[in-house]
């Protein structure tokens, strides 16, 4: 198990009381901007087919509170609510509640984020506890339809938390290993760190430890110098898609390397400064605000909050980008591939920020899509 030192664990409780006195802010409003495509930094090698929404999405699922991520054991469903601590399974069109994360600190952003679900079949979370955000693991027994979470072992722990800038999100790569986006958590000075766990993206064995290709010997650090990353996913080629919350000027999308800096805070977009990886796509926050984001086939689908649409950006060019039901259902939080291969996406119009909930909020949708 990876964590940090009593100092470490200091400074993220400290950051995480600084934000909580902060948490009564006002979100910004919303509107709606053209998009600013980015010069591309660098592209994958082998892109497939772009993939295209086809028809109008089905509603799988209704009153869900904050939904957060999905994830899927097998066939089933698993959905993390951010601010009830619950993981439920979606059972026909209906959920049941799994379980619910002990010891859950939810305060503006923090709260259960992100889960995925390792080939043995174990569920993985990254919450916000009492001394930090962390990366817990539990068993998943029974059957389908009645799954019940065991026992939890904790992961990693001591990544600075916040009500703000957590990151979250969480996912296993085709490498075998466990990646994790955190924010920086109000500490713009923790992303050039590289002795703190906040703003970076991890990589991990399933087990906390960190791997010996790791860029940085002994250490998680996987890509540093984020702001508020809370998306991740591959392409086909093995290529690493990651979404970045900005301040006040860019949103972005990168291409994340190993051991490579990505700017945050001396660069917010494209600063064209060799020292730092630039975005492939940039967005005013108001369009964008993108969440999680997966890629199916040749397009990385991007869940987007402030710009409310489902953005779909081609492999082949990510500089380019097609938007999807744009303010049709509100905020959106994340998007993932289903194994009958169709697209699901959540909104996310209960989470207090916004206009607020819609007429069955909150929602999981799927649509078909073709390459």
């Amino acid at each position: 198990m990876k964590t940090l030192s009593s100092r470490g664990k200091a400074t993220a409780l400290a950051a995480f009381a600084t934000a909580v006195l902060l948490s009564g802010c006002t979100p910004a409003p919303e509107m709606e901007q053209a998009t600013t495509p980015a010069p591309v930094s660098s592209t994958p090698e082998t892109p497939s087919a772009q993939g295209v929404p086809q028809g109008d999405p089905t509603v799988l699922a209704s009153g869900l509170v904050t939904p957060w991520s999905v994830a899927f054991a097998g066939e089933t469903a698993l959905i993390s609510e951010r601010d009830t601590g619950n993981i439920l399974e979606l059972t026909g069109d209906t959920t049941r509640v799994v379980g619910t994360i002990d010891d859950i600190v939810q305060q503006g952003e923090s709260g259960l984020l992100g889960i995925a679900v390792d080939e043995q079949q174990r569920l993985y979370a990254y919450s916000t506890g009492p001394d930090g955000n962390r990366i817990q693991r539990f068993a998943l027994d029974g059957e389908p339809g009645s799954l019940t979470l065991g026992v939890p072992e904790t992961v990693v722990d001591g990544i600075p938390a916040a009500s703000y800038h957590d990151g979250g999100r969480i996912a296993f790569g085709p490498d075998g290993m466990l990646y994790a986006t955190t924010g920086d958590a109000g500490g713009r000075e923790n992303a050039q760190d590289l002795d703190n766990l906040a703003g970076k993206i991890l990589r991990m064995t399933p087990d906390g430890a960190a791997p010996d290709d790791n860029p940085f010997p002994d250490s998680l650090v996987y890509s540093y110098g984020h702001r508020n990353p809370q998306g991740i996913a591959w392409a086909d080629d093995g290529t690493l898609f990651a979404t970045e919350f900005g301040q006040n000027t860019w949103d972005e999308l990168n291409i994340i390397t190993p051991g490579s800096n990505y700017g945050w805070p001396v660069v917010e977009g494209i600063g064209e400064n060799l020292d730092y990886v630039d975005p492939v796509q940039q967005w005013t926050p108001e369009e964008a605000s993108p969440s999680g984001i997966a890629v199916v086939g040749g397009t990385v689908f991007i869940a987007n909050l402030r710009g409310q649409t489902l953005r779909a950006v081609p492999v082949a060019d990510p500089s380019t980008s097609t938007d999807y039901f744009s303010d049709t259902y509100g905020r959106l939080r994340h998007v993932a591939e289903a194994p009958d291969g169709t697209l699901w996406f959540l909104t996310s119009n209960t989470d207090g920020y916004g206009s607020g909930p819609r007429d069955g909020d909150d929602r999981i949708l799927s649509i078909p899509f073709t390459n």
